[in-house]
């Protein structure tokens, strides 16, 4: 299916180019917040950004209607072909320059990607941020490869991922780094109103993850070492900061586990700025991971990390210097991580050392700024590239016409 041929303006003589974000649902997780900074920082004189959740907007999904065009409810159940003529028609009507779909591999990948293939859209991308099952890309997505201009990877190592494991050529795979507000994401003392809300003393070893509740985040991990770390720290406190279907099984297994005093689940939350500044360490137990955002708010608020040793973490997570990294090849993954929690726990000193060397690795390497610089680089590049080879190829066609 081919899409009409637009004539190209160049950036230089056009308004701000049309960006339409294509994803299922917005609830709170990383790759979702993380698109909500990006879509609020883009340059506004050059870029002019468009929401388009297929399904439901879902509460990021509905602070960004707010803000910005978006649309929804353009996808019914997994088989409603229907979609592809209403993405169609929606992308022609905003006049869209370039579609940026969202998440690894399924219906928004698919989908977004024919839809604007179909409309013309002229730079067609998509945002990855998976390394592994659950999330994949599937053989159909793959065969929508050619008319796809960047598959953009989370870091490094998430790049050779995709290239090596998920079919995306290297040539057309884009690193640009997730990044954080290192303004709002920066140490300071915790909120005693906070302190108060969840009853936790000044002086009380606190460590938590903060994470959605799904598989791949390995929470019973984090539990099985939380009860381990009780052993040497009566005293110490955990906190769960995510939600989804698992909880009542998490919460069932802190019980079976002794937690139920140690242990509080906070669900979704809104201020995790400030519930990192209560942490004494952040731990993440991952099975796969690309490049978490909250390992990096984290190290800019200059909280130590302990985390498996899986996906980009070892470009974050500096083993020994910001936290420590857990390899999970070995035996005996939670009395290793409860270990490493014991150590900082008990070393206040070293943690508060761990802290700030994360900080300052963050504003050099991990600041949003360099996020933002790297989405608008990629799609004005590839839009100047094909108005320029369009362009060329139509004076070769008046040339021949004319001879």
């Amino acid at each position: 299916m081919l899409g009409r041929r637009r004539q190209l303006t160049p950036l230089e003589d056009r308004g701000p180019l049309r960006v339409m974000f294509v994803i299922t649902s917005m609830p709170v997780g990383g790759a979702e917040t993380m698109l909500v900074e990006i879509i609020r920082r883009l340059d506004r004189s050059r870029f002019l950004p468009e929401l388009c959740c297929l399904k439901y907007l879902d509460p990021l999904g509905e602070v960004l209607a707010r803000e910005i065009p978006t649309f929804t409810g353009l996808l019914a159940h997994k088989y409603d072909f229907r979609v592809l003529p209403r993405l169609i028609r929606l992308m022609r009507k905003r006049r869209i320059d370039a579609v940026v779909t969202v998440g690894t591999g399924g219906d928004k990948m698919f989908w977004g990607r024919l839809a604007a293939r179909a409309a013309g859209v002229p730079v067609v991308c998509s945002a990855l941020h998976s390394t592994g099952l659950p999330d994949h890309v599937e053989f159909s997505n793959r065969l929508l490869t050619p008319i796809t201009d960047a598959f953009i990877a989370v870091a490094g190592p998430h790049g050779e991922y995709l290239s090596k494991h998920e079919g995306c050529p290297p040539s057309k795979v884009a690193v640009i780094p997730n990044g954080v507000d290192v303004e709002r994401f920066h140490p300071g003392w915790p909120s005693e109103h906070l302190r108060a809300e969840l009853g936790i003393a000044k002086g009380t070893p606190t460590a938590g993850i903060i994470a959605a509740l799904r598989p791949e985040k390995n929470h019973e991990l984090f539990l099985e070492s939380a009860a381990m770390v009780r052993r040497h720290l009566p005293e110490a406190r955990f906190l769960i900061v995510g939600d989804g279907p698992r909880r009542k099984m998490l919460e069932a297994l802190a019980r079976d586990l002794s937690l139920e005093e140690a242990v509080t689940f906070l669900g979704t939350r809104g201020d995790v700025a400030d519930i990192l500044k209560l942490l004494d360490v952040v731990v993440l137990t991952s099975k796969m991971e690309a490049n978490p955002v909250t390992v990096i708010e984290a190290m800019a608020t200059e909280t130590p990390v302990v985390a498996t040793k899986v996906g980009s973490l070892v470009e974050t997570v500096i083993d020994g210097k910001t936290g420590y990294l857990v390899s999970t090849d070995s035996t005996g993954l939670p009395e290793k991580i409860a270990a490493r929690l014991v150590e900082l726990l008990r070393d206040p000193a070293a943690a508060e050392t761990m802290g700030r060397a994360g900080r300052e690795e963050v504003i050099s390497r991990w600041s949003i700024n360099r996020t933002i610089e790297g989405y608008q680089d990629l799609l004005s590049g590839i839009y100047a590239s094909k108005q320029s080879s369009l362009g060329q190829s139509e004076a070769i066609e008046r040339d021949v016409m004319y001879r």
